[in-house]
C-alpha cells in the first residue's frame, strides 16, 4: 500500500475512535482546582485534635502543590512529565492522608467516649466535613489514576486499558461524539460510591481502582454510621 494511502487510512481510523480514545484538547483546569480548594477549606475547619499535625500544615502543603500544578497547566491539562506526575499524585496523597487520619481519629474518639459531653451539632458538622472531603479526595484519586491521568487521556494514551468503564464507553450511542470523561464524572463516581458503598453506573476494572473504591467505602461507612449514631444518642 502506498505511503499516502497508509497515512489516510491511519487518519480515518483515528477519526473513527471515540473522543475518549483519541487525542483531544485536554480537560479544563477549573473543576479539579475548585475541588482541591474546597477540600483544603474543609480540612482547615476540622478541629486540631483530629488532625495529624497543626490544622494548617497539610492544607498549606496541598495549596503549594496546587499552585505549582496550576502554573504548569493553567487553562487545560495537556502538559505531562514525571515531575508533574509526582506533584499531582503527592497532592492527592497528602489530602487523602490528612482526611483518613481525621476520620480515624474521630472514630477512635467516639468509640472511646471522648465525645461523651460534646453537643450533636458540632459533631455532625465535623463528620459531614470529613465525609465530603472523602468524596472529593477519592474523586481526585479516580481522576488522576484512570489511564494515567488527565494529560495522558488528552494524548489518547492507554485507551485500551481503562481503570473505569463509564456507561458512555460501553454504550457510545448514549453519548455525543465528543464525549470523554471529565472531573465531574469522577466526582459523581466518588459520591455514589460513598453513598451506595458499591459501583453504580461505572465499573472499576483494574485492581487499584477496586482497592480505592473499597477504601473510600470503608472511610465513608464508618464515619457516617458512628457519627450519626453518636449524634442520635446525644439528642436522646
Amino acid at each position: 500500500m502506498p505511503v499516502v494511502e497508509q497515512s489516510s487510512a491511519a487518519r480515518l481510523e483515528a477519526e473513527l475512535r471515540p473522543a475518549w480514545a483519541r487525542v483531544t484538547a485536554g480537560e479544563s483546569r477549573i473543576a479539579s482546582t475548585l475541588a482541591v480548594a474546597v477540600a483544603i477549606g474543609l480540612q482547615t475547619a476540622v478541629p486540631e485534635r483530629l488532625t495529624l499535625s497543626r490544622s494548617w500544615v497539610l492544607p498549606a502543603i496541598e495549596a503549594v502543590l496546587l499552585v505549582a500544578l496550576v502554573v504548569a497547566n493553567p487553562v487545560r491539562i495537556t502538559r505531562s512529565s514525571p515531575r508533574l506526575r509526582v506533584l499531582s499524585l503527592s497532592l492527592v496523597a497528602v489530602a487523602a492522608l490528612a482526611n483518613t487520619w481525621s476520620a480515624a481519629a474521630l472514630v477512635h474518639q467516639i468509640v472511646t467516649g471522648h465525645h461523651a459531653t460534646e453537643r450533636a451539632t458540632p459533631l455532625l458538622v465535623t463528620g459531614a466535613s470529613i465525609w465530603l472531603t472523602n468524596v472529593l479526595v477519592f474523586a481526585l484519586w479516580f481522576w488522576e489514576l484512570d489511564r494515567g491521568g488527565p494529560a495522558d487521556r488528552a494524548a489518547g494514551l492507554r485507551h485500551d486499558r481503562p481503570d473505569f468503564a463509564f456507561t458512555q464507553m460501553t454504550s457510545p450511542d448514549l453519548a455525543p461524539p465528543d464525549w470523554e470523561p471529565g472531573f465531574v464524572d469522577y466526582l459523581f463516581l466518588g459520591f455514589t460510591n460513598a453513598t451506595a458503598f458499591s459501583p453504580t453506573d461505572t465499573l472499576p476494572l483494574s485492581p487499584r481502582a477496586k482497592a480505592l473504591m473499597v477504601l473510600q467505602s470503608v472511610v465513608a461507612l464508618t464515619t457516617a454510621a458512628l457519627v450519626i449514631a453518636r449524634a442520635v444518642n446525644i439528642l436522646q
